[in-house]
């Protein structure tokens, strides 16, 4: 007996396994694009030390890659933090409230403003306005 309904020949695991591989897959491409990025932008690798990361990663990729995370892995996180930072600087970012509050207390102090300054610009900064 025919329920009538549409039945479809493809179950759900016959699809799940060649998605869950192509997303590997498009993961691991990410993770090697990353890595062999990181060593061209690493100032604090040689030449050689490139070369020498560059070969392993290609030729033995697996190894390559996770060898590359573990040995130098704390020190990517760094260098794009400050590179972060460097580039928050150049597109005209300005510092924190706390960094502002500071830089006038010095002025205060050094008596480039009056008390009366020193209070407002305090109260604009404090409240965020600019103007």
């Amino acid at each position: 007996m025919n329920s009538g309904g549409f039945r479809c020949p493809i179950r759900f695991s016959m699809c799940s396994w060649p998605c869950l591989w192509f997303f590997l897959f498009v993961l691991w491409i990410f993770l090697l694009v990353r890595v062999i990025a990181d060593i061209f932008t690493s100032r604090d690798l040689s030449g050689w030390g490139k070369a020498g990361w560059l070969v392993f990663v290609i030729f033995l990729p697996f190894l390559g890659v996770f060898g590359y995370l573990i040995a130098r892995g704390s020190e990517t996180a760094d260098r794009e933090g400050s590179q972060a930072q460097e580039h928050g600087r150049m597109h005209g970012q300005t510092d924190s409230r706390a960094d502002a509050l500071a830089k006038l207390a010095d002025l205060h102090d050094s008596g480039a403003f009056s008390d009366a300054d020193y209070q407002r610009s305090k109260d604009k900064i404090v409240s965020g306005t600019s103007s």
